[in-house]
């Protein structure tokens, strides 16, 4: 064996221990900057490009961003018909419990369409949804925050799972818009 060939060797097996020890050194850095982001098991439901994926929806104020997430499409008619899109585009800095079209289909569809169909009760559910401040994934393990309709949500969990008032969980939590923290939810919250 000549010389070049064992030092070949020898740089390969190097290589080979030293690729999962820097691995090993990387893999902490990104656990912690995938903390900084959004999280929860729906994520995975959401565009993975495109206007209404995670990163798309950060360009948009939230009412904008949510009209191009398929999964928000009940929400986005039922702001147009209650008039809030100005009203949640135009606002600064708040907080969006948004529920899901499934979240949506939990109602019977007579309530639904008899809701849908009544602005003042509409208005009043939709703005429950609303935090008029920013609440990140660090607030969200034992809060309560006053809503745009009045009441107050709380919220409780810990690591990836939350909940709002106990019953709704988020299923993706974190999402940013231009104005906007957003908070995908598997029920819709009814104020008392």
């Amino acid at each position: 064996m000549n010389t070049s060939h064992v030092m070949r060797r020898v740089a390969a097996a190097a290589a080979a221990v030293a690729l999962p020890v820097s691995l090993g050194v990387l893999a902490p850095q990104a656990v912690a900057a995938e903390g900084n982001g959004p999280f929860g098991p729906g994520c995975s439901a959401l565009p993975a490009e495109g206007e209404g994926s995670v990163d798309g929806m950060a360009d948009d104020p939230v009412a904008t961003a949510a009209s191009n997430n398929p999964e928000l499409s009940t929400l986005v008619s039922a702001v147009k018909a209650a008039g809030l899109v100005d009203t949640l585009n135009g606002a600064k800095d708040i907080t969006v419990f948004a529920p899901t079209n499934d979240a949506f289909a939990k109602i019977p569809k007579a309530d639904l369409d008899k809701v849908l169909a009544d602005k003042a009760a509409l208005t009043k559910i939709l703005t429950y949804h609303v935090v008029d401040e920013e609440v990140g994934k660090a607030e969200l393990a034992d809060g309560s925050f006053k809503t745009l309709q009045g009441g107050s949500v709380t919220t409780d969990g810990s690591g990836d799972a939350y909940a709002v008032n106990g019953t709704a969980k988020i299923v993706c939590g974190d999402v940013p818009t231009s104005n906007a923290t957003v908070h995908v939810i598997d029920t819709v919250l009814m104020p008392n």
